[in-house]
């Protein structure tokens, strides 16, 4: 298993880069693979409680020619 001190993104805000705003919950980690979650929920809507690969949660992704964060982080 994977040490418990990784660093991992802060639990907070996060603004998507359609622009609607997020709560990170926690950072989860699956019970058989062991990959690491990120547990989240957006602030609209029904509030539903979803989980994505921490990996996907964090990456880069293309808009207009340009790579910008999946999620950035706004404040805690």
């Amino acid at each position: 298993m994977s040490g418990s001190n990784e660093k991992h993104p802060p639990a907070g805000l996060y603004r998507h880069y359609k622009g609607n705003n997020y709560e990170l919950l926690h950072v989860a980690r699956h019970s058989e693979t062991e990959e690491l979650l990120a547990v989240y929920r957006p602030l609209y809507g029904e509030r539903d409680i979803w989980v994505r690969p921490l990996a996907m949660f964090t990456e880069s992704v293309e808009v207009a020619g340009e790579q910008v964060p999946r999620f950035r982080f706004i404040e805690s």
